[in-house]
């Protein structure tokens, strides 16, 4: 009986190890088959490099109060979609705040993916004139919202109107008075 015991415990084992080998036969398998899956994607963006570029136009005015974001073809005669800070928030201080601005550009940007834009050119502007002739807060936000959202941006311009001569600010001629 002894001897029998011995014969099913070396069948066993022998049948243990067989079990313990296929599985990893297919594991070896498998592999293979998820190379071809990951492969497939590279394919794709392939295809996406290939595509022609379209060219839109960011329009950024952005002052301390407030950030107007509008979108146009490269021409600048159809807007293709616009937002503000103000749009974004309620509170009227928050208006020019980044956060603002980056809600904007992140609406802005889903309108102009949906109609093909690949590629943009910014133009950053501020008040001017007698006003402040740097942007506010909110237009580095914007730049950086526009790169991380996948457009890809060929210029940054600043296009602020600057006198090239003085400019009569308002208030009279004695000024102000508080």
């Amino acid at each position: 009986m002894a001897d029998e015991k011995e014969k099913k415990e070396t069948k066993e084992k022998p049948e243990a190890e067989e079990t313990k080998e296929e599985p990893k036969k297919e594991s070896k398998e498998k592999k293979p088959e998820e190379k071809e899956v990951k492969e497939e994607p590279k394919e794709e963006k392939v295809d996406i490099k290939k595509m022609k570029k379209k060219i839109g136009v960011l329009n950024v005015y952005s002052s301390k109060n407030d950030t107007i974001i509008t979108a146009t073809d490269i021409s600048g005669a159809e807007t293709m979609g616009w937002a503000s800070g103000g749009m974004m928030v309620k509170s009227h201080r928050e208006e020019g705040r980044p956060y603002a601005a980056m809600q904007a550009a992140i609406k802005v940007v889903s309108k102009i993916k949906e109609k093909g834009i690949t590629h943009v050119n910014v133009k950053i502007r501020a008040p001017g004139g007698v006003g402040s002739k740097t942007p506010g807060q909110g237009a580095q936000a914007v730049v950086r919202t526009v790169a991380r959202s996948g457009l890809r941006i060929l210029k940054i311009e600043d296009v602020t109107p600057l006198p090239t001569d003085s400019m009569k600010r308002k208030g009279g001629r004695r000024g102000r008075r508080v």
